[in-house]
C-alpha cells in the first residue's frame, strides 16, 4: 500500500534550520522571500513564488537537487515485502497522528517479536491471534510517547513478553548490552545506536530471512523516507548516527520507520536530501 511521505520540503528546511541554529530571517533572505513566506513554506510545504530553494538548501547543508525533487511532491512506490515473510506494519492513528509499530514473525515457526507499541494493543492482538503467533519479545526504538503509549497494555496482554531497550525506568536486566543477539526462531536481531532525535534511540537489524534476503532495519524516528527525525539539540550527532549505523547497511535493507512509508537503504542513499554527502 502506498503512503504519503512523513515530511514535505518545508519540514526538511525547518528541521535543518533548527538543527543548525540559523535564524529564519537569514534563511528567508537567502531564499529571496520574506519571513512570513518562509513560515508558511515550513508549515504547509507549498513553495513560494520566486523562492531560491537551491540556495536555501546549500545554506542548510541539504542536497539542492534532492530538496527540489522533494518539493515537487509525489508518492513513492511501496516496497515489495515478498522477501520478508512474517513482517507486518501496524499503523495506528490517534487524533490525526499516525504511528507505526512492527510485528515480525519467524517464517518457519510461530515465534514473533514486536517493535514499539503504537497507541493501542488491539491491532497487535488481532494480528497475533490471526497468525496464531507466540509473541516473545518487545523491542523499543525510543521512549517518545507515541511509540510506547500501549506499553502497559501489551505487557498486561502478554505477561511473559521480554522487554528490551533503554526506556527510563526499565529494569537493568532488560536494558541492551553491546553485542546482544536475540533469536526469534531462524531470525537474528541485533541493535545499533541511533540517538539524536531521542537520547535513547535504537535501530534493530533483523537478519536470517530465506533465500538470503537483505536485512530489515526498524529505525524508530531516526530516518524517514526523504527526511529524518527532528534533532534541534543534537543535529550533527543524529545525522552521523544515521550515516554510520543505518545507511552503512546493505543497499537492499528494508527501512521500517515510525512514521511515513517503508523504504530501503539504497533509496535513501539516492534520494534523501539530508544524506547526500559524507
Amino acid at each position: 500500500m502506498e503512503m504519503d511521505l512523513e515530511d514535505h520540503a518545508g519540514d526538511a528546511v525547518r528541521k535543518s534550520r533548527e538543527g543548525l541554529g540559523i535564524p529564519p530571517e537569514k534563511v528567508a533572505r537567502r531564499g529571496g522571500i520574506d519571513p512570513e513566506g518562509l513560515r508558511s513554506f515550513e508549515k504547509e510545504g507549498a513553495l513560494p513564488e520566486g523562492m531560491d530553494l537551491e540556495g536555501v538548501a546549500r545554506l542548510l547543508t541539504l542536497d539542492p537537487a534532492r530538496l527540489v525533487a522533494l518539493a515537487r511532491g509525489g508518492t513513492p512506490a511501496a516496497p515489495d515485502l515478498g522477501p520478508w515473510p512474517g513482517l507486518h506494519r501496524v499503523s495506528d492513528d490517534k487524533g490525526g497522528m499516525m504511528v507505526h509499530c512492527y510485528l515480525v514473525g519467524d517464517p518457519a515457526s510461530p515465534r514473533a517479536a514486536l517493535f514499539d507499541t503504537g497507541w493501542s494493543v488491539d491491532p497487535i492482538r488481532s494480528l497475533v491471534r490471526s497468525g496464531e503467533l507466540e509473541l516473545e519479545h518487545l523491542f523499543i526504538t525510543h521512549s517518545h510517547w507515541d511509540h510506547v503509549a500501549a506499553l502497559a497494555e501489551v505487557r498486561e496482554a502478554y505477561p511473559r513478553i521480554r522487554l528490551h531497550g533503554f526506556c527510563e525506568g526499565m529494569p537493568a536486566e532488560q536494558r541492551l548490552d553491546a553485542g546482544d543477539v536475540f533469536r526469534v526462531g531462524s531470525l537474528a536481531i541485533r541493535w545499533r545506536e541511533s540517538s539524536g532525535h531521542a537520547e535513547d534511540g535504537v535501530t534493530y537489524v533483523i537478519e536470517g530471512y530465506p533465500q538470503g534476503a537483505p536485512p530489515v532495519a526498524v529505525v524508530g524516528d531516526a530516518i524517514f523516507d526523504s527526511s529524518m527525525g527532528g534533532a534541534p539539540r543534537h543535529f550533527a550527532h543524529a545525522r552521523r548516527q544515521v550515516r554510520q549505523n543505518i545507511l552503512s547497511l546493505p543497499e537492499g535493507t528494508l527501512i521500517c520507520p515510525g512514521h511515513g512509508p517503508m523504504t530501503t537503504v539504497g533509496e535513501q542513499r539516492r534520494r534523501n536530501p539530508f544524506f547526500a554527502t559524507e
